[in-house]
């Protein structure tokens, strides 16, 4: 599940999903050799129907490094359990969709300094010239 821009609750389409599980790697002993526990879960992003034009355009460049084809896989091996790889494996893709399609932050205003605030950088920079100057006089010496 994802939130839209409109803080809308916004579900990922189950029938778009592909699930594909294998042995997990690493110690375990027994229980790793036996049970297809790691989950690899792929939406392809190019063509899902859960994404309008924009947000689809924008999640494809935001994801640009992640996306093979157009389809984005995340891969979990976390815990034990199947059913518990499955939905870590939801939410993370759930978190990089809602994460790829949210709005970029607004424009900066420009603002100009104010005068007082352009007199202390004056002043500061003046105090400091000063200081240094001072101590290159008395490396002379």
């Amino acid at each position: 599940m994802t939130r839209s821009p409109q803080g809308r609750a916004r579900v990922l389409p189950e029938e778009e999903l592909r699930w594909r599980f294998s042995r997990s790697g690493g110690p375990g002993g027994q229980h790793v050799n036996t049970a297809d526990t790691r989950v690899s879960l792929s939406l392809d992003v190019a063509s899902t129907t859960m994404l309008g034009p924009r947000q689809r355009e924008r999640a494809l460049e935001r994801l640009a490094d992640r996306l093979v084809d157009g389809v984005l896989t995340v891969t979990v091996s976390d815990s034990r359990s199947q059913a518990r790889n499955r939905d870590i494996a939801r939410n993370r893709l759930a978190e990089l969709i809602s994460g790829a399609i949210a709005p970029g932050p607004r424009p900066r205003r420009a603002t100009r300094p104010s005068r007082a605030s352009k007199e202390r950088r004056l002043n500061a920079k003046r105090r400091r010239s000063e200081l240094k100057r001072s101590r290159s006089r008395r490396s002379d010496d």
